[in-house]
């Protein structure tokens, strides 16, 4: 029987490209992301390989989230995989000179709207006692840099988050683990720099980042282990890069 994988974040960047991934492996998807434009374009393209159904709602508003599980047909129901990829960094400023309406984003989204997916996945794969958790975390959950404060700060709360849930679904027959990943070229850049591209390409020069496939391909591997092996917590980052604010920048 195909496995059947939930996830959020999936009209850019590395959920995208495990979206891909996945499809060419025969998972049944279910596409979550607020631009309707790219998940119909998305679903399209993946429709050839395997079966896909896509939900249109802000990962933000607890009703909505809820409501949009709630409406997923019996076919695709039964949800093996959870992706919690929906996450963004908005600006970087001093803790004193930060945004509140920043704040409140990467709260909201990186914390809250994981949080708010989770619960309403969690309680049928305890029913069915199997599934798999996969929360994409981040190296700034492993340490805190300067103006980094309160996007260092959801990125911890996923970590935590993350231990919580391996501890508290013990036993249920779920997996549970997270992936952190480093500098990866996506979009990330241009949202936490409101759109100034000058500012966000310069964050990828000078050497070789990551990119989406392949934190998509980590995310496979964690997933296709056998039955008794959980990938826990792995941090994954490109070679040049040594924390994050330590990037061999050859030549700049």
């Amino acid at each position: 029987m195909k496995k059947t994988a939930f996830i959020t974040g999936a009209t850019s960047g590395i959920g995208m490209a495990t979206a891909k991934l996945f499809a060419k492996n025969g998972v049944k998807l279910i596409l979550c992301g607020r631009r309707k434009d790219r998940l119909k374009n998305l679903s399209e393209t993946l429709s050839a390989l395997t079966e896909v159904f896509t939900l249109s709602f802000d990962i933000r508003n607890k009703e909505e989230v809820f409501a949009a599980v709630e409406s997923l047909p019996k076919a695709f129901s039964a949800i093996d995989i959870l992706i919690n990829d929906a996450g963004n960094a908005h600006g970087m400023d001093t803790i004193d000179e930060g945004n509140t309406n920043d704040w409140d984003a990467m709260l909201d989204i990186n914390v809250k709207g994981l949080l708010y997916v989770s619960k309403a996945i969690i309680p049928k794969m305890i029913e069915r006692k199997s599934g798999h958790i996969i929360n994409i975390g981040s190296t700034a959950g492993k340490e805190v840099y300067p103006k980094g404060n309160v996007y260092c700060a959801s990125k911890h709360a996923v970590d935590a988050i993350n231990k919580g849930m391996r501890l508290d679904l013990n036993g249920k027959g779920i997996k549970v683990g997270a992936i952190n990943p480093g500098l990866v070229e996506t979009e990330f850049s241009q949202v936490r720099f409101k759109g100034d591209s000058e500012r966000a390409e310069k964050v990828y020069q000078g050497y070789t980042p990551l990119k989406p496939e392949d934190i998509a391909d980590v995310i496979w591997f964690a997933v296709t282990r056998p039955p008794h092996v959980n990938i826990a917590d792995l941090t994954v980052m490109c070679l040049d890069q040594a924390s994050s604010t330590i990037v061999n920048k050859k030549g700049l």
